[in-house]
């Protein structure tokens, strides 16, 4: 990966940047999305870059026409699941069923779907169901070391926890009751849009819970603590129009926000950076006016990908 920063008479600093994407980790600083955008020459770290810092500036993506599988690095031109060439969407214990479908999983029992030890170290784990609210209120389950970054992930603007179990199948099977009476899945056109009803999530939390069988009460979560996220949006879209690098290899925009895993520009138009997991690009991030310094981190090791 090739990484710049420089600037040009009467112009604002501008950073190149040329990684393999791979999607942004979320934070939560003051109630407020904190967003890194790791860089990878392929599969290995080169440092992140500070996303919200470049909020208000000009943004140049253009696709560089190669996509690296990100568990093997391999060369494809199609990913499946996350960034996955197929062989690895087979086989990668980061695309077992039970990530999908929590209530698969049987770690817990001794039995593997995949990898024990990935399986073991991933889903026997405490996880926490949950109520988000992105545009209408949905239930969900994660890793309770995962709490709030998959709300941001997901573009929330509050959530509250249901229940605490100590591994994932069981989190699973209480999302499974749920579904009936909750969505389990995000409209993002609305999310993006900032749309959303006007339900009271500690009220519908009272709700879910009576409607959960007695046998998952001793799971309960007692804390009705409302986590409450705001994004780095200057301005929401009227209208969402979704930007493919396959087929819009490059594009140029003010980047006026981020939320959940997408970048949003002026015109409308957004690009799921998760979704492009393993595609390479070039990006010239251009710093807004008033902002106090780069972007980029180098990375000083290897890391896990």
């Amino acid at each position: 990966m090739c990484a710049a920063q420089g600037q040009h008479q009467g112009q604002n600093p501008v950073t190149h940047i040329t990684p393999n994407l791979r999607r942004m980790r979320p934070s939560l600083l003051d109630g407020v999305a904190q967003y890194l955008l790791p860089l990878y020459d392929v599969l290995a770290p080169t440092g992140t870059c500070d996303m919200n810092v470049l909020v208000g500036g000009t943004m140049v993506v253009r696709f560089a026409h190669a996509i690296h599988c990100i568990a093997s690095g391999k060369p494809i031109t199609k990913t499946f699941g996350e960034g996955l060439s197929y062989a690895a969407w087979r086989t990668s214990p980061a695309a077992v069923e039970s990530i999908v479908r929590p209530e698969l999983s049987r770690i817990h029992e001794g039995i593997a779907l995949r990898d024990a030890a990935w399986e073991d170290a991933h889903h026997n784990q405490p996880h926490s169901v949950y109520l988000s609210k992105t545009s209408a209120v949905k239930v969900g389950v994660t890793r309770t070391c995962n709490v709030p970054s998959r709300w941001i992930d997901q573009g929330a603007t509050e959530a509250i926890r249901l229940a605490e179990t100590p591994y994932r199948q069981l989190a699973g099977l209480m999302e499974v009751a749920l579904k009936g009476h909750f969505a389990d899945t995000t409209a993002w056109r609305a999310m993006l849009q900032n749309r959303s009803t006007g339900e009271d999530v500690r009220t519908r939390k009272e709700e879910a819970l009576a409607l959960l069988p007695a046998v998952y009460a001793p799971f309960f979560c007692a804390d009705d603590t409302v986590t409450r996220m705001a994004y780095p949006v200057l301005q929401y879209p009227n209208r969402v129009t979704s930007l493919k690098l396959d087929t819009t290899p490059a594009f140029t925009g003010t980047l006026t926000g981020i939320k959940g895993q997408y970048l949003l520009f002026a015109d409308g138009h957004v690009l799921n950076v998760r979704a492009h997991a393993g595609y390479r690009v070039h990006l010239e991030c251009e710093l807004p006016d008033g902002a106090l310094s780069g972007c980029l981190t180098r990375s000083s090791g290897r890391a896990s990908t």
